[in-house]
């Protein structure tokens, strides 16, 4: 059975991601990155989400002290009802070039054959580091920097839209209820930030009720 590194923040697409892989048959190491993010309760839906998911997890601790994003930095307010337009203060800076560097280092260490991450460039905040090109750039820093040179960087929801990445989770049977969205990470979702409101509309166009934000 080939091995996969899934990225796992306990969110809805991440959550689809990793029982994506699994149904496509690759034994599954969870990797989860407490990077010092204000919505530190999406870390224990991903723990949560990897033990009913039964796949080994591995939880990385990352300083990041410059900060440079909303989500770090608690002085800046996270974005409310924007147009979902522009690259938002919730965005970090290279979050996604980090987090693939680490699951590389592990694939090859443990001589996985693929890394699976759930970005989508279709409903998303607009972050530059969740669109098609730069997984087309990073998988030939795969090619050209590392000694296993095969490893596949898989990109499975990329172009699906936030309702058809519900019903995928859905039909896969994923625990969507135990996951988190919200980017204050409070004790309920805020219904507001950017990430809330895309995963309200993806529920919306699907006619189904979200438990977590009922």
């Amino acid at each position: 059975m080939a091995k996969a590194i899934v990225l796992l923040s306990g969110g809805i697409d991440s959550t689809t991601t990793l029982y994506y892989a699994k149904k496509k048959g690759y034994k599954c190491r969870a990797l989860i990155f407490d990077y010092g993010q204000r919505h530190r309760r999406e870390l224990r839906s991903a723990v949560a989400v990897a033990k009913r998911a039964k796949v080994p997890y591995h939880i990385v601790k990352i300083d990041l002290p410059w900060k440079g994003s909303s989500l770090l930095d608690k002085k800046l307010k996270v974005p409310v009802r924007r147009t979902l337009k522009g690259i938002p203060s919730t965005y970090v800076p290279a979050r996604n070039i980090i987090f693939l560097s680490f699951a590389l280092s592990f694939a090859e260490a443990i001589g996985a054959e693929a890394i699976f991450i759930g970005a989508n460039a279709i409903d998303f905040s607009g972050y530059p580091d969740c669109r098609p090109a730069f997984y087309r750039a990073f998988q030939k820093v795969v090619s050209t920097g590392t000694k296993k040179k095969k490893i596949r960087v898989q990109t499975p929801l990329i172009d699906m839209t936030k309702a058809q990445i519900i019903a995928l989770g859905m039909k896969l049977k994923a625990p969507l209820e135990i996951t988190w969205s919200c980017y204050k990470g409070g004790k309920r979702p805020c219904g507001v930030c950017d990430s809330c409101r895309l995963r309200q509309k993806g529920f919306s166009l699907l006619g189904i009720r979200d438990i977590i934000h009922s």
